[in-house]
């Protein structure tokens, strides 16, 4: 089984995450940055996927020079080669954008029988993108998967909700997004490591997937950020002593705020 897993290289959660001055994209260039903690069930989905029926896992990520990193974590995991494109063009790409160029990757790379991605990336959170590719390859979506089976064929999961559980069938090739209930991934051990340094990886621009740079970019973009500001700092916390009447100033405090 040949399968495709897309994955973002994002700002790390716990530094101090902020948009550039000059343009008010997101800052990738002065916090550290890591594999999208959610792409990581991808990447672990499909791992799981080619051990049990025997296949190919090639993971596609699009960025800056750093975005690298994403890659290097997923072979290092045990997947079997990547794709990188680079391209300075694609500084500011929306959900739009995104979906396009990781589109016209996958058609490059050849007849694939599953697409894999995360519900969501970490530093946007905007889970359209699954829905996006999916349209621009022409594959059924089988979206927000918390547990998942090919068989005969076909991709079988199933998707919780508030209230209740659905199972979905689509025949192959397909795309999944997963969520962070599906699995647990795996740490990269010793040797995981030292096999991803001889893992193939490939570094393609724009060009080579057959895209504009006019369609991509912040040009490009369908929505812009016109301003930002950094998030108040954190009030005092009220202390509330109890003299016998603790209870009723607990709840004055809430009536008062509006939580009951």
């Amino acid at each position: 089984m040949n399968i495709v897993v897309c994955v973002k290289h994002v700002p790390d959660a716990q530094g101090d995450r902020t948009f550039r001055e000059s343009d008010n994209t997101t800052d990738r260039a002065n916090v550290d940055g890591l594999l999208s903690e959610l792409d990581e069930y991808a990447v672990e989905t499909a791992l799981q996927l080619v051990e049990a029926d025997g296949g190919e896992v090639t993971v596609v990520t699009m960025g800056p020079d750093q975005a690298s990193d994403a890659i290097k974590k997923a072979l290092q995991m045990g997947a079997d080669k990547g794709v990188h494109i680079c391209d300075d063009a694609l500084h500011g790409s929306d959900a739009v954008a995104t979906s396009l160029v990781l589109a016209k990757a996958i058609e490059k790379l050849g007849p694939v029988d599953l697409v894999v991605t995360g519900m969501a990336s970490t530093d946007g959170t905007m889970g359209v993108v699954p829905a996006m590719l999916a349209e621009r390859l022409g594959l059924p979506q089988v979206t927000f998967a918390s547990e998942i089976s090919v068989a005969d064929g076909a991709v079988t999961i199933r998707r919780y909700g508030d209230a209740g559980s659905q199972t979905i069938r689509s025949g192959l090739p397909a795309l999944v997004s997963v969520t962070d209930q599906i699995n647990e991934p795996r740490y990269p051990s010793f040797k995981g490591i030292m096999a991803a340094k001889k893992k193939p990886v490939e570094s393609w621009t724009l060009a080579d997937v057959g895209v504009g740079p006019d369609e991509v970019g912040l040009g490009a973009a369908w929505t812009t950020v016109s301003s930002f500001a950094a998030r108040p700092p954190r009030g005092a916390g009220t202390i509330v002593s109890d003299d016998g009447t603790g209870a009723d100033q607990l709840v004055a405090f809430l009536s008062e705020r509006k939580f009951v």
